[in-house]
């Protein structure tokens, strides 16, 4: 089993030893001319204006961890679309039907949640 994989790994360390090669040769050669406009903060081509130790709203949170839950979801009804053919050939097509619609009602009655809430209005 492990020698299957012997291709896989010395491409691995090929790849990663190239890339550590590649950094340590444009570190030893590039130029190295530092200056206050190149070590102040970028926003965009703006100069920062405030502190950047400001806290974030709870509400960004939230909402970086729904686009996570439907984000996981997408990866887990990827492969079912991709094996729906499959399922419908051996006979379980209706019983993956139920589990999978059951998953995505679970994800929707959250996120209906949520929006009742007001988790998405930023407007408070």
């Amino acid at each position: 089993m492990f020698g299957d994989f012997i291709p896989l790994y010395i491409t691995i360390a090929i790849a990663t030893g190239l890339a550590l090669t590649l950094l340590k040769a444009a570190e030893l050669v590039g130029p190295k001319r530092p200056n206050r406009i190149k070590q102040s903060p970028y926003e965009s081509g703006m100069d920062p204006i405030g502190s950047a130790r400001e806290r974030y709203s709870v509400k960004f949170y939230l909402v970086a961890m729904i686009f996570i839950v439907f984000d996981v979801e997408v990866v887990f009804m990827y492969p079912w679309a991709v094996s729906f053919h499959d399922f419908i050939a051996g006979g379980a097509a209706l019983g993956v039907m139920i589990v999978v619609t059951i998953f995505a009602a679970i994800l929707a009655i959250g996120l209906v949640y949520d929006i009742k809430k007001g988790g998405l209005d930023f407007e408070q």
